[in-house]
């Protein structure tokens, strides 16, 4: 059939090329997603009306991401659960269940985009204000978060849509739909910003608009699939075994991310202490190192969906060997991608700014995160194996309180006695060392209690 062709047999040999070929279109539509947030900020730094409205458009867009990421990661983190429960039914050859999973997950999807979306419109502005934004940058980023979060359902239905698509082994399409909507959010930026002289709002606007493109193209191949996992619209409900199921698993990696957003929030606070061009370079070499991290967060999603797969299909032995040919990818991708940022740095820099003070802000962060950038990366693939062995609350406490919290302690100590921006970045390689090896002592434990178990009933 035509619609298989996507399709990736996780269960079977060769491994280590299936994980390429499912990982590469995954890194590629990450990079693209994150084109559209770059768009955004290199058309308003280099192409907004005044250099002031340039600069305070950039540190505006920089100053909602950990706040737009707090609200929509619990949302993002559902989208996990779906992906682990959807791969496991389908590892499984339980086409019943699968069906039953994908309508309860879109239906979850649009629930929560909306009883989300709408508290954030509302809520944005006392926050922005509680972490210190500045008044030049206020207006500008209440107004770019709530056209944001008015589109939040229809920007959540690509998201989980890809999970479903994720879980049977189809990256290609995504990216296929992605490409697509890339191309139309760079003309709709030039023409709001250079053709009708809008600032943040048009940006906001051509990222809202172009998603819901992405969305419905994604939505459309589910709907057009002759598999278990075909969409009908007329089936949507909740079903609450299942939902039960997914959230068990996606609304701890939805809390985890929420947290570790709060202590990003933190450190936002702490940079916007230094006044608006710190923010704008820190916004900028914080966009640069998106691509690094969703590269990354690539593989993590990589070792979830193999790891589901192969447990559901009853594959045991080969879980260890998914860690570990994960961890020797993702290790490759930091340190090469991370190096290669920070020796480009005031090049890529220049692409935001042409303030030679913004780019050196930029500098100081780069110098410390892209040069450990890899620690993350091997945190968050071991986070991921943990959770598609099934577990939810695990990976959760040990992320919050090897990252989250050691973070937040760091903030309001180390960093209150040496007010320095190094000091203050430096908290984030010592955190993703500490949590990723308590996540591997974890997944030690783990599998080898699952062997003992196999090699007592007799199936090892």
């Amino acid at each position: 059939m035509k619609q298989k062709s996507y399709e990736i047999d996780m269960c079977a040999d060769p491994l280590m090329p299936k994980l390429l070929v499912f990982s590469i279109p995954l890194i590629l539509s990450g990079i693209l997603q994150l084109l559209f947030n770059s768009a955004d900020m290199i058309i308003i730094g280099r192409f907004a009306q005044t250099p002031e409205l340039a600069e305070s458009g950039l540190a505006a867009i920089g100053a909602t991401a950990a706040l737009i990421n707090f609200f929509v990661n619990v949302i993002i983190g559902v989208s996990v659960g779906c992906n682990v429960i959807v791969a496991r039914y389908y590892g499984a050859k339980k086409d019943s269940e699968v069906r039953g999973a994908v309508h309860t997950s879109i239906a979850l999807c649009l629930l929560l985009g909306v009883s989300v979306g709408i508290p954030a419109m509302l809520l944005c502005k006392p926050i922005l204000i509680l972490m210190k934004t500045p008044e030049n940058v206020l207006d500008q980023a209440v107004l770019y978060m709530r056209i944001y979060f008015a589109g939040l359902p229809v920007i959540m239905l690509y998201n989980f849509g890809s999970a479903i698509l994720r879980a049977i082994g189809d990256t290609k399409r995504p990216l296929y739909y992605l490409t697509a909507a890339g191309i139309i959010n760079v003309l709709m930026n030039l023409f709001f910003v250079l053709v009708l002289k809008m600032n943040v709002e048009g940006v906001a606007l051509a990222t809202v608009l172009s998603q819901t493109i992405s969305a419905f193209l994604v939505l459309r191949s589910l709907m057009r699939s002759d598999a278990a996992y075909r969409l009908e619209l007329r089936k949507l409900r909740i079903d609450r075994r299942l939902a039960a199921k997914i959230m068990g698993i996606g609304l701890p990696a939805g809390v985890q991310g929420m947290v570790f957003s709060l202590s990003n929030m933190l450190i936002q606070s702490s940079v916007n202490s230094f006044g608006s061009t710190a923010m704008a370079g820190n916004t900028a070499a914080g966009n640069l190192e998106g691509f690094v991290y969703t590269s990354m967060n690539s593989i993590y999603q990589t070792s979830i969906s193999f790891t589901s797969q192969n447990l559901g299909g009853g594959f045991y032995k080969r879980i260890n060997k998914i860690l570990a040919y994960c961890l020797l990818i993702v290790s490759a991708v930091g340190l090469i991608m991370g190096y290669s940022f920070y020796f480009a740095g005031r090049t890529l820099l220049g692409l935001y700014s042409q303030d030679p003070h913004v780019v050196d802000y930029g500098m100081i962060r780069m110098r410390v995160i892209m040069t450990s950038y890899l620690l993350c990366g091997i945190m968050d693939v071991l986070c991921g194996s943990l959770r598609g062995l099934g577990y939810g609350m695990l990976p959760m406490v040990v992320s919050l309180l090897g990252a989250c919290g050691f973070r937040v302690f760091w903030i309001f100590t180390i960093f209150r006695a040496y007010h320095d921006l190094t000091v203050l970045y430096v908290s984030y390689p010592i955190s993703w060392a500490l949590t990723a090896s308590v996540h591997l002592i974890c997944f030690t434990i783990i599998r080898r209690r699952q062997d003992r178990k196999l090699v007592k009933e007799g199936r090892m």
